[in-house]
């Protein structure tokens, strides 16, 4: 295959735990998965729309991961990408492959998710290519029993599908101190952020599991592990930055790809995190995606769902004066357009300048949006 999978008909289901009650905490899975999404939605990695990929962080029970994994197997017809990063687990009485939740406890299978659901799930989707990545660590006995032979890959093994997995031996090689990813995720989004200088345009699978080996290995960290089916290996992932350095500098069309999909993914990535209680991070995410915005002068529908949902934050945070500042300028932006952005800017703004007493100014405000509104009805 020469192309790479088509993104509109491709979804991807990155899934990270890392806050548990009874196992130890793993504070850099959260990172894996923001840093991986925002690699696989750049235009100049795979392209994957912000709408395709999503991101499940620290979930509380099996269905909270199985039930994005079913929707995005039966919306997907070209490729499926399934990743879990976090503590990977085997039951006390059985050797099968367990996916920690929050609440899950050592060596009870029950309290986690059953690796064979998850493959259920994928068996069942309607993509023609899966491809399951799991960056798993284990400790004791299940680290042990793992280190001969791909035990684990084949355990993994789905029909029609490319596994690949970290198998680290403990949590320090899976998270080494003081690094923002897991040892096995850092060196994957290396690969798609710098490319692999003397590979091939497109980074294929097998490409990507020979590089990996490559350098955890000169690192001396736990080596990963594959199974395969079906040629599935010959899949292009990415594209491969390193040979796209050697051409011409891109344009500024590609330029202006890349920065939109910084926006969208952060707006996404803030969105994410508000709704699961996470406002403190929502909020510079946010500000980098108004300044990338600002800066590209393109795409004022985009600008404008960032200034609301920045606003938004800061007005339940208490930042009620920058709230209003920041609606006051894009007031200004759409003052005269006649779409339901401007509405919705000039009811928020007003409700805020409401409540901080400047009664005839949100009046105003107000009347603007009755006149957008009065023409934009029926004729």
């Amino acid at each position: 295959m020469t192309v790479l999978p088509d993104p509109t008909c491709s979804r991807a289901v990155l899934v990270g735990t890392a806050s548990y009650r009874h196992l130890p905490q793993l504070p850099a899975v959260e990172a894996n998965v923001v840093d991986l999404a925002a690699e696989l939605c750049d235009p100049a990695v795979w392209g994957l729309p912000v709408r395709n990929c999503t991101v499940v962080t620290d979930p509380l029970s099996p269905q909270t991961v199985l039930d994005p994994v079913y929707r995005a197997g039966e919306e997907a017809t070209d490729t499926l990408l399934v990743y879990f990063a976090g503590h990977g687990m085997r039951d006390a009485d059985s050797a099968d492959l367990y996916l920690a939740l929050g609440d899950s406890r050592e060596h009870l299978g029950y309290t986690a998710v059953a690796y064979q659901h998850l493959r259920t799930a994928l068996r069942s989707a309607r993509a023609r290519r899966k491809i399951v990545v799991l960056d798993c660590c284990f400790s004791g006995r299940a680290a042990r029993a793992l280190t001969g032979g791909d035990v684990l890959a084949a355990q993994a093994a789905v029909d029609g599908a490319y596994v690949l997995t970290a198998s680290p031996a403990d949590r320090i090689a899976l998270a080494p101190e003081g690094e923002r990813n897991t040892a096995f995720t850092a060196e994957l989004l290396r690969i798609l952020r710098e490319g692999v200088p003397e590979g091939p345009e497109l980074i294929d699978l097998d490409t990507l599991y020979r590089v990996l080996e490559e350098r955890l290995r000169a690192k001396n960290r736990p080596l990963p592990q594959r199974s395969q089916e079906n040629g599935v290996g010959r899949l292009p992932l990415a594209r491969n930055k390193a040979r796209a350095g050697r051409r011409t500098p891109s344009g500024p069309v590609l330029a202006a790809e890349v920065r939109a999909a910084v926006v969208a993914t952060g707006l996404a990535l803030a969105r994410l995190l508000r709704a699961t209680g996470n406002a403190r991070d929502a909020q510079p995410v946010l500000r980098l995606a108004l300044q990338e915005q600002q800066q590209s002068g393109q795409a004022q529908g985009d600008l404008v769902a960032v200034q609301l949902e920045l606003s938004e934050l800061l007005a339940e945070t208490g930042q009620v004066r920058e709230a209003i500042e920041i609606l006051e300028l894009a007031f200004h932006q759409v003052h005269k357009g006649y779409g339901p952005e401007a509405v919705l800017v000039c009811r928020r703004l007003a409700e805020l300048l409401q409540e901080s007493g400047n009664h005839l100014q949100a009046c105003e405000v107000l009347k603007h949006a009755l006149d957008i509104m009065e023409d934009t009805g029926p004729a």
